[in-house]
């Protein structure tokens, strides 16, 4: 069987991250971005040219943060009465289960990445300073974990200081979304596909008779795009417990094209299949390649300081992260003192 383009586009995407990876998937196609800032700031998309969208194919994130986060970063003209400029959209895509207090702070370090490359760019260009204008960014923050946030976005809530001292603290809006706790009302207020998506996706961990109610609701106003159809097939494949797969794909199949839907759940189907072969095979090769950086790490210290503390030793062996990983390689051969390593 032929699979479907927007099969093959995602079939590389492991069940584990899939809030995280799906949204990049959605987010490919320039609709869905112009449904999200409509969602949070309708007086904003009417002025920005949707159609012109385009993605910066980088990322500003350090690799040590990469399992916590991923970010996307698109150009659009902005259009004002008067003139038309040029609006970067930066978007955070946060999907650890912890709420990070200092969200504010991050969001700010990563747009001032972004301005620095353009100011790199512009010196390599050797374009004049006098001729510099750095492009204003609009953030948004796309949450999808599952705990409640209430820290404010910003740079004085993570601080303290006098009253008189505020002046001098950066300020800046952000645009947030927390995917579970936004009201469906909110998201499905402008009718676009992206809203009727989100409120399949907050169901995620409820009963099936509350998934199928959301998926009843939802289809009928996606059911003429492909992607949105795709999306949720996914969804279900992923995400939800095999012995529900059949009964929730047959009620997508009511609502939606049943014939082409079917044709996409089995394309589906066979990619999870082939993923399922290998998966075993990737992950305990994973496993083996940590396994042995951690090794490396603490033999490195051990030629370098002939002995290593244990409690050095096991935090060493606790991390999962496998970039987090070689940063310590890295650092374990420049160091000074088993003091710098530890810090």
């Amino acid at each position: 069987m032929k699979k479907e383009p927007e099969i093959l586009s995602f079939s590389d995407i492991p069940i584990e991250p899939f809030p995280d990876r799906s949204t990049r998937w959605l987010f490919e196609d320039k609709e869905y971005v112009r449904d999200l800032v409509e969602i949070l700031a309708s007086e904003l998309a009417a002025c920005i040219d949707f159609s012109r969208l385009s993605q910066i194919n980088r990322s500003f994130i350090p690799d040590t943060l990469r399992e916590q986060e991923s970010d996307m970063v698109f150009t659009a003209p902005f259009q004002t009465e008067s003139r038309t400029d040029e609006l970067l959209i930066y978007i955070l895509i946060e999907h650890q289960s912890t709420v990070d207090p200092i969200m504010g702070f991050r969001v700010l370090f990563y747009m001032m990445q972004i301005w620095d490359f353009q100011r790199r760019g512009w010196e390599s260009e050797n374009v004049p300073k006098s001729q510099w204008r750095f492009r204003p960014i609009l953030p948004i923050v796309y949450y999808t974990g599952e705990r409640r946030w209430s820290n404010p976005l910003t740079l004085d809530a993570i601080m303290d200081m006098p009253d008189v001292l505020a002046r001098f603290v950066p300020k800046f809006d952000t645009l947030f979304l927390s995917v579970n706790e936004a009201e469906a009302a909110d998201l499905t207020k402008t009718d676009h596909p992206l809203g009727w998506l989100l409120t399949v996706l907050q169901q995620e961990n409820a009963d099936i008779e509350t998934l199928s109610t959301a998926l009843l609701e939802a289809v009928p106003h996606v059911k003429h795009l492909r992607k949105a159809i795709a999306y949720l097939l996914l969804f279900i494949l992923h995400r939800r417990p095999a012995a529900e797969h059949e009964d929730l794909i047959r009620l997508v199949e009511q609502q939606a094209n049943e014939m082409e839907v079917e044709n996409m759940a089995k394309s589906m189907a066979d990619i999870l299949s082939e993923q399922g072969e290998t998966r075993g095979e990737i992950k305990g090769e994973k496993r083996g390649e940590k396994r042995a950086k951690r090794e490396d790490i603490i033999k490195l210290l051990q030629i370098r300081f002939d002995t290593v503390p244990e409690t050095v030793t096991q935090k060493v062996n606790k991390i999962r992260s496998l970039s987090r990983l070689n940063s310590l390689f890295e650092k374990a051969a420049t160091i000074e003192t088993l003091d710098d390593f530890d810090e």
